[in-house]
Protein backbone atom coordinates (compact mmCIF):
# COMPACT_ATOMS: atom_id res chain seq x y z
CA UNK A 1 0.00 0.00 0.00
CA UNK A 2 1.31 3.47 -0.89
CA UNK A 3 1.39 6.46 1.39
CA UNK A 4 -1.98 7.50 2.78
CA UNK A 5 -3.74 10.79 3.29
CA UNK A 6 -4.54 11.98 6.80
CA UNK A 7 -7.63 10.19 8.10
CA UNK A 8 -9.90 12.49 10.09
CA UNK A 9 -10.89 11.60 13.65
CA UNK A 10 -12.60 13.60 16.38
CA UNK A 11 -9.69 15.51 17.89
CA UNK A 12 -9.00 19.02 19.18
CA UNK A 13 -8.79 20.46 15.66
CA UNK A 14 -12.11 18.95 14.62
CA UNK A 15 -13.64 20.08 17.90
CA UNK A 16 -12.51 23.64 17.16
CA UNK A 17 -14.01 23.50 13.66
CA UNK A 18 -17.29 22.29 15.16
CA UNK A 19 -17.22 25.08 17.72
CA UNK A 20 -16.78 27.74 15.01
CA UNK A 21 -19.72 26.30 13.05
CA UNK A 22 -21.89 26.22 16.16
CA UNK A 23 -21.06 29.85 16.93
CA UNK A 24 -22.15 30.90 13.45
CA UNK A 25 -25.28 28.77 13.70
CA UNK A 26 -26.21 30.38 17.03
CA UNK A 27 -25.77 33.80 15.45
CA UNK A 28 -28.04 32.75 12.56
CA UNK A 29 -30.79 31.63 14.93
CA UNK A 30 -30.56 34.22 17.70
CA UNK A 31 -28.42 37.09 16.41
CA UNK A 32 -27.99 38.92 19.72
CA UNK A 33 -31.58 38.48 20.80
CA UNK A 34 -33.76 35.65 22.13
CA UNK A 35 -35.99 32.84 20.97
CA UNK A 36 -39.05 35.01 21.52
CA UNK A 37 -41.56 32.21 20.89
CA UNK A 38 -40.04 30.01 23.55
CA UNK A 39 -39.50 32.84 26.04
CA UNK A 40 -43.16 33.84 25.66
CA UNK A 41 -44.53 30.32 26.16
CA UNK A 42 -42.14 28.51 28.53
CA UNK A 43 -41.58 29.53 32.15
CA UNK A 44 -37.89 29.93 33.04
CA UNK A 45 -38.07 27.34 35.83
CA UNK A 46 -39.70 24.63 33.70
CA UNK A 47 -37.48 21.59 33.07
CA UNK A 48 -37.97 18.72 30.64
CA UNK A 49 -36.49 15.60 29.12
CA UNK A 50 -36.10 15.04 25.39
CA UNK A 51 -34.87 12.23 23.17
CA UNK A 52 -33.09 12.55 19.84
CA UNK A 53 -34.66 9.84 17.70
CA UNK A 54 -33.77 8.47 14.27
CA UNK A 55 -36.85 8.49 12.01
CA UNK A 56 -35.28 6.28 9.35
CA UNK A 57 -32.51 3.67 9.11
CA UNK A 58 -28.98 4.90 8.67
CA UNK A 59 -25.58 5.43 10.22
CA UNK A 60 -25.35 8.00 12.99
CA UNK A 61 -22.64 10.67 13.12
CA UNK A 62 -22.17 13.89 15.02
CA UNK A 63 -23.31 12.92 18.50
CA UNK A 64 -20.07 14.30 19.90
CA UNK A 65 -21.20 17.74 18.70
CA UNK A 66 -23.96 17.78 21.33
CA UNK A 67 -21.52 18.74 24.08
CA UNK A 68 -20.11 21.53 21.90
CA UNK A 69 -23.59 22.95 21.27
CA UNK A 70 -24.40 22.90 24.98
CA UNK A 71 -21.07 24.57 25.82
CA UNK A 72 -21.38 27.31 23.22
CA UNK A 73 -25.00 28.07 24.11
CA UNK A 74 -24.11 28.02 27.81
CA UNK A 75 -26.80 25.42 28.46
CA UNK A 76 -26.67 23.50 31.71
CA UNK A 77 -28.16 20.18 30.70
CA UNK A 78 -27.42 16.54 31.28
CA UNK A 79 -27.07 14.47 28.13
CA UNK A 80 -26.55 10.79 27.63
CA UNK A 81 -25.79 9.13 24.28
CA UNK A 82 -27.76 5.98 23.48
CA UNK A 83 -25.68 5.21 20.38
CA UNK A 84 -22.22 6.09 19.13
CA UNK A 85 -20.88 7.66 15.96
CA UNK A 86 -20.57 5.07 13.22
CA UNK A 87 -23.36 2.89 14.60
CA UNK A 88 -26.18 1.74 12.34
CA UNK A 89 -29.57 2.78 13.69
CA UNK A 90 -33.15 1.80 12.92
CA UNK A 91 -36.36 3.87 12.76
CA UNK A 92 -37.58 5.11 16.14
CA UNK A 93 -34.24 4.34 17.79
CA UNK A 94 -33.17 6.86 20.43
CA UNK A 95 -29.61 8.07 19.88
CA UNK A 96 -29.32 10.51 22.81
CA UNK A 97 -31.30 11.96 25.72
CA UNK A 98 -31.11 15.42 27.24
CA UNK A 99 -32.48 16.80 30.49
CA UNK A 100 -32.52 20.54 31.12
CA UNK A 101 -34.43 23.80 31.08
CA UNK A 102 -37.25 23.67 28.54
CA UNK A 103 -36.33 27.08 27.19
CA UNK A 104 -32.77 25.93 26.49
CA UNK A 105 -33.77 22.64 24.89
CA UNK A 106 -36.30 24.27 22.57
CA UNK A 107 -33.82 26.96 21.54
CA UNK A 108 -31.10 24.41 20.75
CA UNK A 109 -33.40 21.91 19.01
CA UNK A 110 -32.93 22.91 15.36
CA UNK A 111 -29.17 23.40 15.66
CA UNK A 112 -28.74 19.93 17.18
CA UNK A 113 -30.93 18.29 14.55
CA UNK A 114 -29.24 20.12 11.67
CA UNK A 115 -25.78 19.03 12.79
CA UNK A 116 -26.61 15.41 13.51
CA UNK A 117 -28.94 15.02 10.53
CA UNK A 118 -26.40 16.43 8.05
CA UNK A 119 -23.48 14.37 9.31
CA UNK A 120 -25.55 11.21 9.67
CA UNK A 121 -26.78 11.62 6.09
CA UNK A 122 -23.18 11.67 4.86
CA UNK A 123 -22.26 8.67 7.00
CA UNK A 124 -25.28 6.77 5.71
CA UNK A 125 -24.50 7.48 2.06
CA UNK A 126 -20.84 6.57 2.56
CA UNK A 127 -21.87 3.24 4.09
CA UNK A 128 -23.90 2.42 0.97
CA UNK A 129 -20.92 3.02 -1.30
CA UNK A 130 -18.67 0.97 0.98
CA UNK A 131 -21.17 -1.90 0.93
CA UNK A 132 -21.35 -1.75 -2.87
CA UNK A 133 -17.62 -2.52 -3.28
CA UNK A 134 -17.32 -5.10 -0.52
CA UNK A 135 -15.30 -8.11 -1.65
CA UNK A 136 -13.03 -6.06 -3.94
CA UNK A 137 -9.73 -4.32 -3.19
CA UNK A 138 -11.29 -0.89 -3.71
CA UNK A 139 -11.62 1.65 -0.91
CA UNK A 140 -14.09 4.55 -1.06
CA UNK A 141 -12.68 8.08 -0.72
CA UNK A 142 -14.30 11.47 -0.34
CA UNK A 143 -13.19 14.66 -2.12
CA UNK A 144 -12.85 18.39 -1.40
CA UNK A 145 -16.40 18.95 -2.70
CA UNK A 146 -17.58 19.84 0.78
CA UNK A 147 -19.65 22.57 2.42
CA UNK A 148 -17.35 25.56 3.09
CA UNK A 149 -16.28 25.47 6.74
CA UNK A 150 -17.65 21.96 7.28
CA UNK A 151 -14.88 19.98 5.57
CA UNK A 152 -13.35 18.20 8.55
CA UNK A 153 -16.77 17.47 10.02
CA UNK A 154 -18.05 16.07 6.74
CA UNK A 155 -14.91 14.00 6.23
CA UNK A 156 -15.30 12.70 9.77
CA UNK A 157 -18.82 11.63 8.84
CA UNK A 158 -17.47 9.76 5.79
CA UNK A 159 -15.17 7.87 8.16
CA UNK A 160 -18.15 7.06 10.39
CA UNK A 161 -19.75 5.45 7.35
CA UNK A 162 -16.70 3.28 6.67
CA UNK A 163 -15.19 5.43 3.93
CA UNK A 164 -11.69 6.93 3.69
CA UNK A 165 -10.54 10.52 3.52
CA UNK A 166 -8.78 11.97 0.50
CA UNK A 167 -6.55 14.99 1.15
CA UNK A 168 -7.96 17.44 3.66
CA UNK A 169 -6.89 20.54 1.75
CA UNK A 170 -4.33 21.96 -0.61
CA UNK A 171 -1.70 21.95 2.12
CA UNK A 172 -1.29 18.26 2.96
CA UNK A 173 -0.72 16.50 -0.36
CA UNK A 174 0.21 17.15 -3.98
CA UNK A 175 -2.48 16.49 -6.58
CA UNK A 176 -1.43 17.50 -10.11
CA UNK A 177 -4.64 18.07 -12.06
CA UNK A 178 -5.41 18.92 -15.67
CA UNK A 179 -5.44 22.68 -15.07
CA UNK A 180 -1.99 22.53 -13.50
CA UNK A 181 -0.75 20.77 -16.62
CA UNK A 182 -2.54 23.18 -18.95
CA UNK A 183 -1.16 26.26 -17.21
CA UNK A 184 2.39 24.92 -16.85
CA UNK A 185 2.59 23.32 -20.28
CA UNK A 186 4.06 20.18 -18.70
CA UNK A 187 3.17 16.59 -19.41
CA UNK A 188 2.03 14.52 -16.39
CA UNK A 189 5.39 12.72 -16.14
CA UNK A 190 7.36 15.97 -16.36
CA UNK A 191 5.14 17.54 -13.72
CA UNK A 192 5.72 14.64 -11.32
CA UNK A 193 9.48 14.95 -11.74
CA UNK A 194 9.37 18.72 -11.21
CA UNK A 195 7.18 18.47 -8.10
CA UNK A 196 9.38 15.77 -6.58
CA UNK A 197 12.50 17.86 -7.14
CA UNK A 198 10.78 20.95 -5.72
CA UNK A 199 9.76 19.09 -2.55
CA UNK A 200 13.29 17.79 -2.03
CA UNK A 201 14.72 21.29 -2.37
CA UNK A 202 12.04 23.03 -0.29
CA UNK A 203 11.01 20.76 2.58
CA UNK A 204 12.97 18.91 5.24
CA UNK A 205 13.88 15.44 4.00
CA UNK A 206 11.34 13.61 6.17
CA UNK A 207 8.47 15.90 5.14
CA UNK A 208 9.39 15.64 1.48
CA UNK A 209 9.39 11.85 1.66
CA UNK A 210 6.05 11.73 3.49
CA UNK A 211 4.22 14.03 1.09
CA UNK A 212 1.74 12.14 -1.10
CA UNK A 213 2.21 12.84 -4.81
CA UNK A 214 -0.80 12.13 -6.98
CA UNK A 215 -1.24 12.98 -10.65
CA UNK A 216 -4.36 13.00 -12.82
CA UNK A 217 -4.41 11.51 -16.32
CA UNK A 218 -7.28 11.09 -18.72
CA UNK A 219 -5.71 8.92 -21.44
CA UNK A 220 -3.86 5.62 -21.43
CA UNK A 221 -1.02 7.33 -23.31
CA UNK A 222 -0.52 9.78 -20.46
CA UNK A 223 -0.79 6.90 -18.01
CA UNK A 224 1.91 4.87 -19.75
CA UNK A 225 4.25 7.87 -19.76
CA UNK A 226 3.74 8.72 -16.09
CA UNK A 227 4.07 5.20 -14.64
CA UNK A 228 7.91 5.10 -14.75
CA UNK A 229 8.04 8.23 -12.56
CA UNK A 230 6.31 6.19 -9.80
CA UNK A 231 3.96 8.74 -8.23
CA UNK A 232 2.22 7.44 -5.13
CA UNK A 233 -1.19 7.53 -6.83
CA UNK A 234 -2.42 8.00 -10.38
CA UNK A 235 -5.94 9.38 -10.71
CA UNK A 236 -7.71 7.89 -13.74
CA UNK A 237 -10.21 10.59 -14.63
CA UNK A 238 -13.50 9.61 -16.28
CA UNK A 239 -12.10 6.45 -17.83
CA UNK A 240 -14.55 3.74 -18.93
CA UNK A 241 -14.18 0.37 -17.23
CA UNK A 242 -12.35 -1.16 -20.21
CA UNK A 243 -9.61 1.46 -19.90
CA UNK A 244 -9.52 1.05 -16.12
CA UNK A 245 -8.86 -2.66 -16.57
CA UNK A 246 -6.11 -1.93 -19.07
CA UNK A 247 -4.55 0.61 -16.69
CA UNK A 248 -4.54 -1.92 -13.86
CA UNK A 249 -2.84 -4.51 -16.07
CA UNK A 250 -0.17 -2.02 -17.20
CA UNK A 251 0.43 -0.85 -13.64
CA UNK A 252 0.82 -4.43 -12.39
CA UNK A 253 3.45 -5.07 -15.05
CA UNK A 254 5.42 -1.82 -14.80
CA UNK A 255 4.98 -0.19 -11.38
CA UNK A 256 3.05 -2.40 -8.92
CA UNK A 257 3.72 -0.04 -6.00
CA UNK A 258 1.63 2.74 -7.61
CA UNK A 259 -1.99 2.83 -6.48
CA UNK A 260 -4.78 3.70 -8.90
CA UNK A 261 -7.74 5.94 -8.19
CA UNK A 262 -10.85 5.98 -10.36
CA UNK A 263 -12.83 9.20 -10.33
CA UNK A 264 -15.52 11.04 -12.23
CA UNK A 265 -19.19 10.28 -12.78
CA UNK A 266 -19.24 7.29 -10.44
CA UNK A 267 -22.58 6.45 -8.79
CA UNK A 268 -24.03 3.69 -6.68
CA UNK A 269 -25.34 1.86 -9.73
CA UNK A 270 -21.93 1.86 -11.46
CA UNK A 271 -19.42 1.63 -8.64
CA UNK A 272 -19.36 -2.17 -8.31
CA UNK A 273 -18.27 -2.49 -11.95
CA UNK A 274 -15.56 0.12 -11.40
CA UNK A 275 -14.31 -1.65 -8.26
CA UNK A 276 -14.13 -4.97 -10.12
CA UNK A 277 -11.46 -3.55 -12.46
CA UNK A 278 -8.86 -3.83 -9.68
CA UNK A 279 -8.31 -0.15 -8.77
CA UNK A 280 -7.45 0.44 -5.12
CA UNK A 281 -9.23 3.76 -4.71
CA UNK A 282 -12.50 5.25 -5.89
CA UNK A 283 -13.21 8.89 -5.08
CA UNK A 284 -16.82 10.04 -4.98
CA UNK A 285 -17.77 13.70 -4.63
CA UNK A 286 -21.41 12.75 -4.05
CA UNK A 287 -20.57 11.48 -0.56
CA UNK A 288 -20.55 15.07 0.65
CA UNK A 289 -22.09 17.27 -2.04
CA UNK A 290 -25.20 15.14 -2.63
CA UNK A 291 -25.92 13.45 0.70
CA UNK A 292 -29.46 13.86 2.02
CA UNK A 293 -29.75 14.56 5.74
CA UNK A 294 -30.88 11.64 7.86
CA UNK A 295 -34.27 12.34 9.40
CA UNK A 296 -33.62 12.80 13.12
CA UNK A 297 -36.25 14.26 15.41
CA UNK A 298 -36.57 15.52 18.96
CA UNK A 299 -39.30 13.92 21.06
CA UNK A 300 -40.44 15.25 24.41
CA UNK A 301 -40.32 12.70 27.21
CA UNK A 302 -41.95 14.81 29.91
CA UNK A 303 -41.36 17.77 32.19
Amino acid sequence: MSKEFQQIRWDDQLEDDCRQIVRLAVREDLDRHFDWTTVALAAPELRGQVALVARQPGVIAGLRAIKTVLDEMEIEACWQPSAEDGQRVEPDQTVARLDGAVRDLLTAERLLLNLIGRLSGIATLASRYVAAVRGTRARIYDTRKTTPGWRRLEKYAVRCGGGCNHRTGLFDAVLIKDNHLALSGLSPDAAVRQVRQFLRETLPETEAEQMVIEVEVDTLEQFAAVLPTAPDIVLLDNMPVEQLREAVARRDAVAPSVELEASGGIHLDTIAEVAATGVERISVGALTHSAIALDVGLDWQGS
